[in-house]
Protein backbone atom coordinates (compact mmCIF):
# COMPACT_ATOMS: atom_id res chain seq x y z
CA UNK A 1 0.00 0.00 0.00
CA UNK A 2 1.40 3.40 -1.02
CA UNK A 3 2.14 5.98 1.62
CA UNK A 4 -0.19 9.04 1.52
CA UNK A 5 2.65 11.37 0.50
CA UNK A 6 3.76 9.03 -2.29
CA UNK A 7 0.21 8.72 -3.54
CA UNK A 8 -0.20 12.50 -3.49
CA UNK A 9 3.02 12.98 -5.44
CA UNK A 10 1.92 10.56 -8.12
CA UNK A 11 -1.41 12.35 -8.37
CA UNK A 12 0.23 15.66 -9.22
CA UNK A 13 -0.47 16.80 -12.80
CA UNK A 14 2.39 16.76 -15.28
CA UNK A 15 4.06 19.91 -16.51
CA UNK A 16 2.63 19.37 -20.00
CA UNK A 17 -0.93 18.94 -18.71
CA UNK A 18 -0.71 22.14 -16.71
CA UNK A 19 0.77 24.07 -19.64
CA UNK A 20 -2.11 22.93 -21.86
CA UNK A 21 -4.83 23.73 -19.31
CA UNK A 22 -7.01 26.74 -20.07
CA UNK A 23 -5.79 28.76 -17.10
CA UNK A 24 -2.06 28.21 -17.52
CA UNK A 25 -2.18 28.46 -21.32
CA UNK A 26 -3.43 32.02 -20.84
CA UNK A 27 -0.22 32.72 -18.94
CA UNK A 28 1.76 31.20 -21.80
CA UNK A 29 0.13 33.63 -24.20
CA UNK A 30 1.10 36.52 -21.95
CA UNK A 31 4.59 35.62 -20.73
CA UNK A 32 5.83 33.04 -23.25
CA UNK A 33 6.25 29.28 -22.88
CA UNK A 34 9.86 29.22 -21.53
CA UNK A 35 9.15 31.48 -18.56
CA UNK A 36 5.85 29.75 -17.71
CA UNK A 37 7.42 26.29 -17.96
CA UNK A 38 10.16 27.36 -15.57
CA UNK A 39 7.63 28.74 -13.09
CA UNK A 40 5.40 25.63 -13.27
CA UNK A 41 8.34 23.31 -12.60
CA UNK A 42 9.55 25.47 -9.73
CA UNK A 43 6.13 25.51 -8.04
CA UNK A 44 5.58 21.78 -8.59
CA UNK A 45 8.96 21.06 -6.98
CA UNK A 46 8.02 23.28 -4.04
CA UNK A 47 4.73 21.36 -3.62
CA UNK A 48 6.60 18.02 -3.73
CA UNK A 49 8.90 19.21 -0.95
CA UNK A 50 5.87 20.10 1.16
CA UNK A 51 4.49 16.62 0.60
CA UNK A 52 7.77 15.01 1.64
CA UNK A 53 7.84 16.86 4.93
CA UNK A 54 4.13 16.64 5.78
CA UNK A 55 2.80 14.26 8.45
CA UNK A 56 0.48 11.48 7.11
CA UNK A 57 -2.55 13.08 8.73
CA UNK A 58 -1.94 16.48 7.14
CA UNK A 59 -0.99 15.93 3.49
CA UNK A 60 -1.37 19.19 1.47
CA UNK A 61 -4.01 18.94 -1.23
CA UNK A 62 -3.06 20.15 -4.72
CA UNK A 63 -5.45 22.91 -5.74
CA UNK A 64 -5.05 23.69 -9.44
CA UNK A 65 -6.67 27.12 -9.21
CA UNK A 66 -4.48 28.10 -6.28
CA UNK A 67 -1.48 26.74 -8.15
CA UNK A 68 -2.37 28.84 -11.20
CA UNK A 69 -2.78 31.95 -9.04
CA UNK A 70 0.63 31.35 -7.47
CA UNK A 71 2.15 30.86 -10.91
CA UNK A 72 0.56 34.09 -12.15
CA UNK A 73 1.88 36.02 -9.14
CA UNK A 74 5.37 34.61 -9.60
CA UNK A 75 5.46 35.49 -13.29
CA UNK A 76 4.08 38.96 -12.66
CA UNK A 77 6.81 39.63 -10.11
CA UNK A 78 9.54 38.37 -12.43
CA UNK A 79 8.26 40.39 -15.36
CA UNK A 80 8.50 43.68 -13.48
CA UNK A 81 11.27 45.96 -14.79
CA UNK A 82 14.25 46.30 -12.49
CA UNK A 83 14.21 50.10 -12.89
CA UNK A 84 11.00 51.29 -11.24
CA UNK A 85 9.55 54.74 -10.55
CA UNK A 86 9.71 55.80 -6.91
CA UNK A 87 8.64 58.80 -4.86
CA UNK A 88 11.76 60.69 -3.77
CA UNK A 89 10.75 62.04 -0.37
CA UNK A 90 14.25 61.91 1.08
CA UNK A 91 14.69 65.67 1.11
CA UNK A 92 17.66 65.39 -1.28
CA UNK A 93 16.64 66.92 -4.60
CA UNK A 94 19.52 65.55 -6.70
CA UNK A 95 19.72 62.09 -5.16
CA UNK A 96 22.45 60.05 -6.86
CA UNK A 97 20.92 56.70 -5.85
CA UNK A 98 17.54 57.76 -7.27
CA UNK A 99 18.81 58.98 -10.65
CA UNK A 100 19.69 62.61 -9.89
CA UNK A 101 17.96 65.13 -12.18
CA UNK A 102 14.58 64.35 -13.70
CA UNK A 103 14.01 65.14 -17.35
CA UNK A 104 11.46 67.70 -18.51
CA UNK A 105 8.74 66.53 -20.88
CA UNK A 106 10.57 68.08 -23.85
CA UNK A 107 13.60 65.88 -23.18
CA UNK A 108 11.53 62.71 -22.84
CA UNK A 109 9.81 63.44 -26.14
CA UNK A 110 13.15 64.10 -27.84
CA UNK A 111 14.57 60.82 -26.56
CA UNK A 112 11.53 58.89 -27.78
CA UNK A 113 11.92 60.37 -31.26
CA UNK A 114 15.63 59.52 -31.33
CA UNK A 115 14.97 55.95 -30.18
CA UNK A 116 12.25 55.16 -32.69
CA UNK A 117 13.62 56.70 -35.89
CA UNK A 118 16.97 56.93 -37.68
CA UNK A 119 18.62 60.27 -36.90
CA UNK A 120 21.53 62.29 -38.25
CA UNK A 121 23.74 61.40 -35.28
CA UNK A 122 27.02 61.63 -37.20
CA UNK A 123 25.75 62.79 -40.56
CA UNK A 124 26.03 66.33 -41.93
CA UNK A 125 22.75 66.94 -43.74
CA UNK A 126 24.07 70.06 -45.47
CA UNK A 127 27.27 68.54 -46.79
CA UNK A 128 26.06 64.97 -47.18
CA UNK A 129 29.11 63.62 -45.34
CA UNK A 130 30.13 62.26 -41.93
CA UNK A 131 29.47 64.71 -39.12
CA UNK A 132 30.45 65.21 -35.45
CA UNK A 133 27.92 64.01 -32.87
CA UNK A 134 28.82 66.70 -30.34
CA UNK A 135 27.69 69.36 -32.81
CA UNK A 136 24.05 68.67 -31.87
CA UNK A 137 24.56 70.34 -28.47
CA UNK A 138 27.68 72.42 -29.04
CA UNK A 139 25.75 75.43 -30.37
CA UNK A 140 23.70 75.66 -27.17
CA UNK A 141 26.73 75.11 -24.92
CA UNK A 142 28.64 77.87 -26.71
CA UNK A 143 25.71 80.24 -26.29
CA UNK A 144 25.22 79.45 -22.60
CA UNK A 145 28.87 79.40 -21.49
CA UNK A 146 30.69 81.68 -23.92
CA UNK A 147 33.03 78.83 -24.85
CA UNK A 148 34.61 78.52 -28.27
CA UNK A 149 34.01 74.76 -28.41
CA UNK A 150 32.60 71.85 -26.40
CA UNK A 151 32.90 68.07 -26.01
CA UNK A 152 30.39 65.70 -24.39
CA UNK A 153 31.24 62.39 -22.69
CA UNK A 154 29.33 60.02 -20.43
CA UNK A 155 29.91 61.73 -17.05
CA UNK A 156 32.03 64.35 -15.34
CA UNK A 157 34.59 61.86 -14.04
CA UNK A 158 35.15 60.86 -17.68
CA UNK A 159 35.45 64.53 -18.62
CA UNK A 160 38.14 65.10 -16.00
CA UNK A 161 39.92 61.93 -17.07
CA UNK A 162 39.89 62.85 -20.76
CA UNK A 163 41.06 66.41 -20.16
CA UNK A 164 43.98 65.24 -18.01
CA UNK A 165 44.87 62.37 -20.33
CA UNK A 166 44.98 64.77 -23.27
CA UNK A 167 46.67 67.80 -21.75
CA UNK A 168 48.97 66.25 -19.12
CA UNK A 169 49.79 62.65 -20.08
CA UNK A 170 53.02 61.60 -18.28
CA UNK A 171 53.35 65.12 -16.94
CA UNK A 172 52.72 66.83 -13.61
CA UNK A 173 49.48 68.56 -12.58
CA UNK A 174 49.39 70.97 -9.64
CA UNK A 175 46.33 70.73 -7.36
CA UNK A 176 45.67 72.34 -3.99
CA UNK A 177 45.53 69.85 -1.11
CA UNK A 178 42.21 71.39 -0.08
CA UNK A 179 40.67 70.32 -3.41
CA UNK A 180 41.58 66.61 -3.48
CA UNK A 181 37.98 65.56 -3.18
CA UNK A 182 36.26 62.20 -3.06
CA UNK A 183 32.88 61.92 -4.78
CA UNK A 184 30.19 59.23 -4.44
CA UNK A 185 31.23 55.60 -4.75
CA UNK A 186 34.76 56.31 -3.44
CA UNK A 187 35.93 57.91 -6.71
CA UNK A 188 38.78 60.25 -5.85
CA UNK A 189 40.51 62.97 -7.85
CA UNK A 190 43.98 61.45 -7.19
CA UNK A 191 42.79 58.07 -8.47
CA UNK A 192 41.27 59.54 -11.64
CA UNK A 193 44.44 61.53 -12.23
CA UNK A 194 46.61 58.42 -11.88
CA UNK A 195 44.43 56.47 -14.31
CA UNK A 196 44.65 59.37 -16.75
CA UNK A 197 48.42 59.01 -16.77
CA UNK A 198 49.13 62.33 -15.07
CA UNK A 199 51.24 62.81 -11.94
CA UNK A 200 49.54 64.62 -9.08
CA UNK A 201 51.59 67.29 -7.32
CA UNK A 202 49.92 68.54 -4.15
CA UNK A 203 50.43 72.18 -3.24
CA UNK A 204 49.58 74.21 -0.16
CA UNK A 205 47.77 72.80 2.86
CA UNK A 206 44.27 71.47 3.50
CA UNK A 207 42.89 74.85 4.56
CA UNK A 208 45.25 77.41 3.00
CA UNK A 209 46.92 77.53 -0.42
CA UNK A 210 48.71 80.56 -1.87
CA UNK A 211 50.02 81.46 -5.31
CA UNK A 212 53.60 80.99 -4.09
CA UNK A 213 52.78 77.33 -3.41
CA UNK A 214 52.07 76.83 -7.10
CA UNK A 215 55.17 78.81 -8.07
CA UNK A 216 57.44 76.75 -5.81
CA UNK A 217 56.03 73.45 -7.17
CA UNK A 218 56.67 74.39 -10.81
CA UNK A 219 59.15 72.14 -12.67
CA UNK A 220 59.98 71.52 -16.35
CA UNK A 221 57.62 68.53 -16.19
CA UNK A 222 54.60 70.57 -15.06
CA UNK A 223 51.88 70.55 -17.73
CA UNK A 224 48.77 71.91 -16.02
CA UNK A 225 47.10 73.38 -12.98
CA UNK A 226 43.70 72.01 -11.98
CA UNK A 227 41.27 73.78 -9.69
CA UNK A 228 38.50 71.58 -8.28
CA UNK A 229 35.21 72.91 -6.97
CA UNK A 230 34.77 71.13 -3.63
CA UNK A 231 31.83 68.70 -3.38
CA UNK A 232 29.87 67.42 -0.36
CA UNK A 233 31.73 69.57 2.14
CA UNK A 234 33.03 73.08 2.83
CA UNK A 235 36.27 74.19 4.46
CA UNK A 236 35.49 77.15 6.71
CA UNK A 237 37.36 79.34 9.15
CA UNK A 238 41.07 80.09 8.68
CA UNK A 239 41.19 79.43 4.93
CA UNK A 240 42.76 80.80 1.78
CA UNK A 241 42.67 79.82 -1.89
CA UNK A 242 43.97 81.34 -5.09
CA UNK A 243 41.46 83.10 -7.31
CA UNK A 244 40.94 81.63 -10.77
CA UNK A 245 42.05 84.85 -12.48
CA UNK A 246 45.39 84.72 -10.65
CA UNK A 247 45.86 81.05 -11.53
CA UNK A 248 45.02 81.78 -15.18
CA UNK A 249 47.67 84.51 -15.27
CA UNK A 250 50.19 82.11 -13.69
CA UNK A 251 49.47 79.26 -16.11
CA UNK A 252 49.61 81.46 -19.20
CA UNK A 253 52.90 82.99 -18.12
CA UNK A 254 54.39 79.52 -17.76
CA UNK A 255 52.80 77.81 -20.78
CA UNK A 256 50.55 75.52 -18.70
CA UNK A 257 46.99 74.38 -19.25
CA UNK A 258 44.44 75.62 -16.70
CA UNK A 259 41.67 73.10 -16.02
CA UNK A 260 38.68 73.90 -13.78
CA UNK A 261 36.42 71.08 -12.58
CA UNK A 262 33.11 72.64 -11.53
CA UNK A 263 31.15 69.42 -11.07
CA UNK A 264 27.63 70.75 -10.63
CA UNK A 265 27.26 72.50 -14.00
CA UNK A 266 24.88 75.35 -13.22
CA UNK A 267 24.40 77.49 -16.34
CA UNK A 268 22.48 80.40 -14.83
CA UNK A 269 22.94 82.53 -11.73
CA UNK A 270 20.99 80.77 -8.97
CA UNK A 271 20.72 84.05 -7.10
CA UNK A 272 18.19 85.12 -9.73
CA UNK A 273 15.95 82.34 -8.31
CA UNK A 274 16.52 83.22 -4.67
CA UNK A 275 19.14 80.49 -4.13
CA UNK A 276 22.80 80.67 -3.06
CA UNK A 277 25.30 81.40 -5.81
CA UNK A 278 27.03 78.47 -7.52
CA UNK A 279 29.98 79.08 -9.87
CA UNK A 280 29.13 78.74 -13.56
CA UNK A 281 31.24 77.63 -16.54
CA UNK A 282 30.85 81.09 -18.07
CA UNK A 283 32.44 82.65 -14.98
CA UNK A 284 35.34 80.17 -15.01
CA UNK A 285 36.04 80.77 -18.71
CA UNK A 286 35.84 84.53 -18.19
CA UNK A 287 38.47 84.19 -15.45
CA UNK A 288 40.84 82.53 -17.92
CA UNK A 289 40.28 78.76 -17.68
CA UNK A 290 41.38 76.80 -20.75
CA UNK A 291 39.02 73.88 -20.10
CA UNK A 292 36.06 73.66 -17.73
CA UNK A 293 34.40 70.33 -16.90
CA UNK A 294 30.95 69.81 -15.37
CA UNK A 295 28.06 67.36 -15.08
CA UNK A 296 24.86 67.21 -17.09
CA UNK A 297 22.69 65.52 -14.45
CA UNK A 298 23.30 67.73 -11.44
CA UNK A 299 22.24 71.38 -11.24
CA UNK A 300 22.08 71.61 -15.03
CA UNK A 301 19.03 69.34 -14.75
CA UNK A 302 19.75 67.12 -17.75
CA UNK A 303 20.82 63.54 -18.50
CA UNK A 304 23.97 61.89 -17.19
CA UNK A 305 26.82 63.43 -19.14
CA UNK A 306 30.14 65.17 -18.69
CA UNK A 307 30.74 68.39 -20.59
CA UNK A 308 34.07 70.03 -21.41
CA UNK A 309 34.08 73.60 -22.65
CA UNK A 310 36.94 75.89 -23.55
CA UNK A 311 39.15 77.20 -26.31
CA UNK A 312 39.11 75.68 -29.79
CA UNK A 313 42.67 74.36 -29.64
CA UNK A 314 42.31 72.60 -26.30
CA UNK A 315 38.92 71.11 -27.16
CA UNK A 316 40.19 69.99 -30.58
CA UNK A 317 43.03 68.10 -28.89
CA UNK A 318 40.59 66.46 -26.49
CA UNK A 319 38.29 65.47 -29.34
CA UNK A 320 41.19 63.75 -31.14
CA UNK A 321 42.06 61.60 -28.10
CA UNK A 322 41.31 57.93 -28.97
CA UNK A 323 39.62 57.53 -25.57
CA UNK A 324 36.95 60.01 -26.65
CA UNK A 325 35.27 57.22 -28.62
CA UNK A 326 35.23 54.95 -25.57
CA UNK A 327 33.63 57.69 -23.45
CA UNK A 328 31.21 59.22 -25.96
CA UNK A 329 27.46 59.47 -25.35
CA UNK A 330 24.67 57.92 -27.42
CA UNK A 331 21.92 59.55 -29.44
CA UNK A 332 19.39 59.40 -26.57
CA UNK A 333 21.66 61.37 -24.25
CA UNK A 334 22.34 63.97 -26.92
CA UNK A 335 18.64 64.30 -27.70
CA UNK A 336 17.78 64.85 -24.01
CA UNK A 337 20.68 67.25 -23.46
CA UNK A 338 19.76 69.29 -26.55
CA UNK A 339 16.17 69.67 -25.31
CA UNK A 340 17.26 70.67 -21.79
CA UNK A 341 19.81 73.21 -23.01
CA UNK A 342 17.17 74.78 -25.26
CA UNK A 343 15.07 75.57 -22.16
CA UNK A 344 17.87 77.78 -20.85
CA UNK A 345 17.24 80.23 -23.68
CA UNK A 346 14.23 81.43 -21.65
CA UNK A 347 15.06 81.65 -17.91
CA UNK A 348 11.41 82.25 -16.97
CA UNK A 349 10.22 79.14 -18.77
CA UNK A 350 13.11 77.24 -17.18
CA UNK A 351 11.61 77.63 -13.71
CA UNK A 352 8.34 76.01 -14.76
CA UNK A 353 9.59 73.28 -17.08
CA UNK A 354 12.86 72.05 -15.59
CA UNK A 355 12.10 69.80 -12.58
CA UNK A 356 15.40 70.53 -10.81
CA UNK A 357 14.84 74.30 -10.77
CA UNK A 358 11.13 73.87 -10.02
CA UNK A 359 11.82 71.75 -6.93
CA UNK A 360 14.67 73.92 -5.67
CA UNK A 361 12.51 77.06 -5.89
CA UNK A 362 9.33 75.67 -4.28
CA UNK A 363 8.11 78.07 -1.62
CA UNK A 364 8.04 76.73 1.96
CA UNK A 365 4.40 77.76 2.40
CA UNK A 366 3.43 75.79 -0.71
CA UNK A 367 5.08 72.65 0.67
CA UNK A 368 3.44 73.19 4.06
CA UNK A 369 0.01 73.45 2.41
CA UNK A 370 0.66 70.17 0.59
CA UNK A 371 1.63 68.53 3.89
CA UNK A 372 -1.71 69.60 5.39
CA UNK A 373 -3.57 68.04 2.43
CA UNK A 374 -1.65 64.78 2.59
CA UNK A 375 -1.59 64.26 6.38
CA UNK A 376 -5.21 63.01 6.83
CA UNK A 377 -4.65 60.33 4.17
CA UNK A 378 -1.47 59.15 5.89
CA UNK A 379 -3.21 59.03 9.26
CA UNK A 380 -6.05 56.94 7.81
CA UNK A 381 -3.62 54.52 6.17
CA UNK A 382 -1.73 54.00 9.43
CA UNK A 383 -4.93 52.68 11.08
CA UNK A 384 -3.78 53.77 14.55
CA UNK A 385 -0.66 51.59 14.37
CA UNK A 386 1.53 54.70 14.41
CA UNK A 387 1.26 58.44 14.78
CA UNK A 388 1.84 61.02 12.05
CA UNK A 389 2.50 64.73 12.31
CA UNK A 390 3.71 67.57 10.13
CA UNK A 391 7.30 68.57 10.88
CA UNK A 392 9.64 71.28 9.63
CA UNK A 393 12.40 69.87 7.41
CA UNK A 394 15.60 71.02 5.80
CA UNK A 395 16.04 69.82 2.24
CA UNK A 396 19.45 69.62 0.57
CA UNK A 397 20.36 70.04 -3.08
CA UNK A 398 22.51 66.91 -3.25
CA UNK A 399 25.18 65.43 -5.56
CA UNK A 400 27.84 67.70 -4.10
CA UNK A 401 26.11 70.96 -5.01
CA UNK A 402 26.05 73.69 -2.34
CA UNK A 403 26.72 71.11 0.42
CA UNK A 404 26.15 73.40 3.40
CA UNK A 405 23.11 75.27 2.06
CA UNK A 406 19.75 73.85 3.22
CA UNK A 407 16.24 74.71 2.03
CA UNK A 408 13.26 75.16 4.35
CA UNK A 409 10.63 72.46 3.76
CA UNK A 410 7.85 70.46 5.41
CA UNK A 411 7.35 66.75 5.86
CA UNK A 412 5.36 64.11 7.67
CA UNK A 413 6.99 62.17 10.50
CA UNK A 414 5.62 58.72 11.35
CA UNK A 415 6.57 57.25 14.71
CA UNK A 416 5.54 54.85 17.43
CA UNK A 417 5.15 55.63 21.09
CA UNK A 418 8.81 54.94 21.81
CA UNK A 419 10.96 56.79 19.28
CA UNK A 420 14.10 55.10 20.56
CA UNK A 421 12.94 51.87 18.96
CA UNK A 422 14.75 52.31 15.67
CA UNK A 423 13.51 48.98 14.38
CA UNK A 424 9.96 50.34 14.32
CA UNK A 425 10.94 53.18 12.01
CA UNK A 426 12.83 50.67 9.85
CA UNK A 427 9.68 48.54 9.49
CA UNK A 428 7.59 51.58 8.59
CA UNK A 429 10.17 52.56 5.98
CA UNK A 430 10.03 49.02 4.55
CA UNK A 431 6.22 49.18 4.37
CA UNK A 432 6.38 52.42 2.38
CA UNK A 433 8.97 50.92 0.04
CA UNK A 434 6.58 48.00 -0.56
CA UNK A 435 3.86 50.26 -2.01
CA UNK A 436 3.07 49.93 -5.75
CA UNK A 437 5.21 53.01 -6.35
CA UNK A 438 7.83 52.74 -3.59
CA UNK A 439 8.15 55.73 -1.28
CA UNK A 440 11.72 56.52 -0.23
CA UNK A 441 12.03 58.72 2.85
CA UNK A 442 14.57 58.97 5.64
CA UNK A 443 14.79 57.90 9.27
CA UNK A 444 15.41 60.75 11.66
CA UNK A 445 15.15 60.91 15.47
CA UNK A 446 13.46 57.50 15.62
CA UNK A 447 10.77 58.41 13.06
CA UNK A 448 10.23 57.74 9.38
CA UNK A 449 10.15 61.17 7.73
CA UNK A 450 8.89 62.05 4.26
CA UNK A 451 10.09 65.45 3.05
CA UNK A 452 7.49 66.70 0.54
CA UNK A 453 9.66 69.14 -1.40
CA UNK A 454 9.86 66.77 -4.39
CA UNK A 455 6.32 65.37 -4.18
CA UNK A 456 4.64 65.64 -7.54
CA UNK A 457 1.81 63.30 -8.64
CA UNK A 458 0.16 63.95 -5.28
CA UNK A 459 -3.06 62.15 -6.25
CA UNK A 460 -1.15 58.98 -7.13
CA UNK A 461 0.72 59.13 -3.83
CA UNK A 462 -2.46 59.54 -1.79
CA UNK A 463 -4.43 56.89 -3.68
CA UNK A 464 -1.83 54.17 -3.21
CA UNK A 465 -1.76 54.66 0.57
CA UNK A 466 -4.72 52.27 0.75
CA UNK A 467 -2.17 49.51 -0.05
CA UNK A 468 -0.01 50.35 2.98
CA UNK A 469 0.44 47.28 5.21
CA UNK A 470 2.02 47.77 8.61
CA UNK A 471 1.98 44.16 9.82
CA UNK A 472 4.43 43.82 12.68
CA UNK A 473 4.63 47.57 13.12
CA UNK A 474 2.48 47.93 16.21
CA UNK A 475 3.98 50.68 18.26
Amino acid sequence: MLKPATSARRALPSVDRLLNSNTVSALVARYGRPLVTEAVRELLDAHRQKLAGAPPANIPVFDEQRFTDACSALLHARAQPSLRPVFNLTGTVLHTNLGRALMPAAAAEAVARAMMRPVNLEYDLDGGARGERDSHVERWVQRLTGAEAAVVVNNNAAAVYLALNTLALKKEVLVSRGELIEIGGAFRIPDIMARAGAKLVEVGTTNRTHLKDYQQALTPRTAAVMKVHTSNYAVQGFTASVAEAALAEFTKANGLAFIVDLGSGMLVDLEDYGLPHEPTPREALAQGADVVTFSGDKLLGGPQAGLMVGGKDAIARIRRNPMKRALRVDKMTLAALDAVLALYADPQRLKQELPTIRWLTRKPEEIAAQARRVLPHVVAALAEKATAEIVACKSQIGSGSLPVDLLASSGIAIAGENRKRGSFADRVAAAFRALPVPVIGRIQDGAFVTDLRCLEHEDEFVTQLTHLRLEGCDS
